[in-house]
């Protein structure tokens, strides 16, 4: 059994009895679906051996976006329908961040601010990238995604952004790459980004209850090279996308503390921090995102809607960086994998699907143990 799952069987239900009234119904709801995941709460899968005949109950995940058991199979699908979108030349992960004193703001209106990030990074992006001094294109292509996390699982909301080495120009259809190996200057990006979002917080109001204490500092925007195709890029990225928190693999407990395990910035050293169940559960939870919330988010020719169509955007960016033009660069190696099917636990035989039982059917239905 997962770790994580077990340390929410174990103290889940007292952490709801203490707090109830104080949680949001978001993190209840987060709680529950950690708890009964891959029970038959959700229903099961019915299979049967092709070799032996024999019928298997799977039951069903939760499939909760927080929820560590269920993000493999999300991350898989994300990155096999990406490798059918590979753009040719440079890409770069920009990082953009909010200073330490802020965050207490954030968390208490966390819709609201979220989306300001996103809008103000994005347009800070743009607005740079449409300079002359620096690319000269109306059309940059970036995809961003938020995290709220740090390595000790307090609350550090950041967005980072995959963005490719150009941006095209609308009025010409010339594809214009960027002039250096950092893509935007980030002191500019930092600014702007400020800016904006202090421009965002007076429209809907809130600008009155962040402390003047965080304007004070630069907000901080970090630039990494990261491959030369999006290839990379999307590989690596994909462990973000559909991570939690923390995973099991870096959790271990004794039943009354939790050992969670990371690492300092700039350090190989592994460090083990210890918390009592409820912090855990605490701080697991405040990374929990408002219901419907969007946490990837697509701009400019990256964006589905984008008219330029893949073919003709592949050959912009090819002449630009005087790359040989590939209409479709997707290496048979790349494209998607199969995901495994399951395995009869009698014979070692593959499983085939037949139908799904609804939660009420198993539990008129009494289905054998295993």
């Amino acid at each position: 059994m997962s770790t994580i799952k077990n340390i929410f069987i174990e103290h889940g239900p007292a952490y709801l009895a203490r707090y109830g009234e104080r949680i949001p119904k978001g993190h209840k709801k987060v709680i529950r679906a950690i708890i009964n995941c891959k029970t038959d709460v959700f229903g099961v899968c019915v299979y049967t051996c092709r070799d032996c005949g024999f019928t298997d109950y799977i039951p069903i995940s939760c499939g909760n976006r927080h929820c560590p058991n269920c993000q493999y199979r999300k991350t898989r699908q994300w990155l096999d329908k990406q490798k059918q979108k590979c753009l040719p030349g440079p890409h770069f992960m920009i990082t953009f961040t909010v200073p330490e004193q802020i965050r207490a703001f954030i968390r208490s209106h966390q819709k609201e601010v979220y989306s300001a990030m996103f809008a103000a990074s994005s347009q800070a992006l743009k607005k740079l990238a449409k300079d002359p001094r620096h690319i000269g294109g109306d059309l940059p292509g970036f995809y961003g995604v938020l995290h709220t996390w740090g390595r000790q699982m307090q609350f550090h909301p950041h967005i980072h952004f995959i963005v490719a080495g150009c941006a095209v120009s609308k009025k010409d259809m010339v594809c214009h790459p960027a002039k250096n190996n950092f893509y935007l200057p980030i002191l500019p990006l930092g600014i702007l980004y400020k800016a904006k979002f202090r421009e965002l917080m007076q429209k809907a109001g809130l600008l009155d209850q962040i402390p003047s204490s965080a304007w004070e500092p630069a907000w901080n925007v970090n630039c990494q090279a990261i491959g030369d195709t999006d290839e990379h890029a999307n590989k690596y990225l994909a462990t973000y996308v559909f991570k939690v928190a923390v995973t099991d693999s870096r959790v271990k407990t004794d039943h009354q503390t939790v050992f969670v395990s990371y690492k300092k910035q700039k350090s190989n050293r592994t460090r083990t921090m210890q918390l009592v169940p409820f912090e855990f559960i605490r701080r697991f939870l405040q990374h929990v995102l408002p219901w419907g919330f969007m946490k990837i988010r697509y701009y400019g020719f990256m964006h589905p809607s984008c008219s330029l169509g893949l073919d003709k955007l592949r050959m912009l960016i090819s002449l630009a960086f005087k790359i040989k033009v590939i209409i479709n660069p997707c290496k048979p190696e790349l494209l998607p994998e199969p995901l495994p099917e399951p395995i009869c636990k009698r014979c070692g035989g593959t499983l085939v699907f037949q139908h799904v039982m609804a939660p009420q059917q198993v539990g008129a239905s009494g289905l054998p143990a295993g």
